[in-house]
């Protein structure tokens, strides 16, 4: 089963490089598949080369999926990652 959630870009610079490591490193701790999909385009959470040809801006909504036995933690993890901004200073 796969559970989704949309949100919206909160940091200044975007899923840029920095981010989308963090992201990916997160991603990896559980036992799910996470995809990111931004208007047509989709890429796993599993390298960050896919993540940045998103090109997700600041304000941009996205739709976050997980599927998998870690499903709903990854979900509200990524997702709360998200939200704080990838823990930068926006």
């Amino acid at each position: 089963m796969t559970i989704s959630r949309e949100l919206f870009i909160r940091n200044r610079l975007g899923l840029h490089a920095r981010a989308a490591i963090k992201l990916v490193e997160l991603a990896q701790s559980f036992e799910a598949v996470i995809t990111i999909t931004n208007g047509a385009n989709s890429a796993t959470a599993d390298g960050v080369m896919g993540l940045l040809m998103l090109d997700s801006a600041q304000g941009q909504k996205i739709i976050v999926s997980a599927e998998g036995q870690d499903a709903q933690s990854a979900l509200i993890a990524v997702a709360n990652l998200i939200e704080a901004g990838f823990d930068e200073d926006n």
